[in-house]
This record gives C-alpha cells, structure tokens and sequence, in this order.
C-alpha cells in the first residue's frame, strides 16, 4: 500500500493505493470512501479485493486529511470535489466505487456532478433521513442526539444515537416518549470529556443526511447506479433511507449480507460478514443485480 497527499485549495487529502496504477487487470480503481468512517474502515473490505487495485481516502477534517479552509462543517458537494480531485490524481480514468453512509451521499453528489468520474456506483446505506415518510420526525429525531451530546457529552450522544439508529419503523411519539438513553446501557462512558466537535454527534454533519440527491442529474449521468442495503437493516433508518433513495432515483434496493457496517471485520466492535459482503460487492461489480 502506498500513502499519498494531494494538497488542495481548502484541504491536505490523505490517500491510499493499493495495486498498481495503472490497473493491470483491465478494470477501472475500486474506490472505497465513507463519511465520517475514514480509510481504516476498508482495510478489511480492501484485504478481499486483491485482484484489484484499491483507492481509499480520509475525507478533509477526519482522519490523516488536515483542513486549511477554516471551517468544520461536512457537505456533500465539498467532499464531492475532493473525492473528484483524487479520481483525477489517480490518473486512471474513471473508477468504480463503494460507498458507505455518509460516503454514498458524497458519492451520488459526485455523481451528479462529475458525470464522467463513476462507472458503477455501489451506494450503501445513504443515510438521507429527509427522503423517508416520517422526514420531519426523522429530523427531530437526529436533533434530539445532538441535544444528548450537548448537555452530556460523548457516551450520551453516542448512546442516543445507538437508540435512533436500532429504533424498528417510523420515530412515533412511542420513540419520543422514551426516557434518556443510558450510556453504561451500551457500554459506552458515563464521564464528560467537554470535547463536543463529534462529526457524529455535533450538527457538523446535518448538511450530509439533509442532502436531497439531484435524480434527474445522476439520470442523466453514464453512470450505473446501486443502492445497496443490508439484510439486517430492514426497518431501522439506514434501511427505510437506502429503500426512499432507490425510489427517489425510480430503482429498487439490492440487498447485501449483514448490517450497516456489514464489511468491518470487527476492528470497530461492530462485526458484519465481510468475507460475504465482499462476495457480493464482486457480484455486483460484475454487472449482478
């Protein structure tokens, strides 16, 4: 693997290939990008991949990639142009692409965007909160972990969103009435550490899970399209958002193994089937529906 910077105009990108570049293979580079997940999150993913060469990238402001543009919010169309300005160092013409969470949001705004950058989009799990039935709801819901964050630090923040994201169906006032979900509950701290610049957590990413894809842009677009979902995710938010963003874009889901971080190999504490989840990614890739 080899690491690499590219400086640019608001940020220092942080990126990694693996394989060579030139593709000796005759495919385009995979390129794997997650947000706020950084590169360390496809080690696992990539590791299955060896027949490929492999790009991955921490976004500006996480990770290895340093911001010089002073500020500390995530949008979608900021990172799309990181994300086109590492395609085209890259040198390889465009790529194939996995994207995960916030990262498929950032790579359907690329997308929309550069046109030409994206042969096949696997776009997994974008978690568009406004696009579901219970939009507003939804909304309230995402406000109510940041208040968690705010008055009680990291362990309540995370602890509520735990709670938001494994919550089954559409947030009723059932969700609301629920009393103050309990830290130690998910083993997270219970001590305040005062730091509240949690990508996460904080509202410096709401610009991400706000975003409304342009449908008629990626249309538009040469790009083969996929909104993938996990088997596991049926119900809670990340599966109800991956099913409203296929229908926004007049498509169905493609179902993969596992859950919403079904390739992690457990590095994380959050275990998927990376081995299956790889099997399908290659299906898919393969021109597989």
């Amino acid at each position: 693997m080899e690491t690499r910077t590219l400086a640019t105009a608001g940020a220092d990108l942080v990126y990694d290939v693996r394989g060579p570049l030139p593709t000796t293979d005759g495919r385009p580079p995979l390129f794997m990008i997650g947000q706020p997940m950084d590169a360390t999150g496809f080690a696992a993913l990539a590791a299955r991949f060896p027949e490929r060469t492999v790009a991955t990238y921490d976004p500006r402001g996480l990770g290895r990639s340093t911001r010089t543009d002073g500020r500390v919010d995530h949008t979608p169309q900021t990172q799309a142009d990181d994300v086109h300005a590492v395609i085209e160092v890259l040198g390889a013409g465009p790529v194939e692409m996995f994207a995960s969470s916030g990262g498929a949001i950032t790579a359907l705004a690329v997308v929309a965007k550069y046109p030409a950058d994206v042969t096949t989009l696997v776009a997994h799990e974008p978690p568009l909160i406004t696009l579901t039935l219970d939009g507003p709801a939804a909304v309230r819901a995402r406000a109510g972990v940041r208040e968690a964050y705010e008055k009680r630090g990291w362990g309540a923040g995370m602890a509520a969103f735990v709670a938001m994201t494994s919550w089954k169906g559409e947030f009723t006032d059932a969700y609301f009435a629920q009393p103050e979900a309990d830290p130690a509950a998910f083993g997270m701290p219970t001590e305040d550490d005062g730091s509240r610049d949690d990508p996460l957590l904080s509202d410096r990413s709401w610009a991400v899970s706000s975003y409304r894809p342009d449908a008629d842009a990626i249309a538009a677009a040469p790009t083969r399209v996929v909104i993938a979902v996990g088997e596991e995710s049926e119900d809670v938010l990340t599966g109800r958002t991956s099913v409203a963003t296929a229908e926004l874009l007049g498509q169905r889901v493609t179902v993969f193994p596992s859950h919403h971080g079904g390739f992690l190999d457990g590095e994380f504490g959050y275990a998927g089937k990376p081995d299956e989840f790889a099997h399908r990614l290659r299906q898919v890739l393969d021109g597989a529906s």
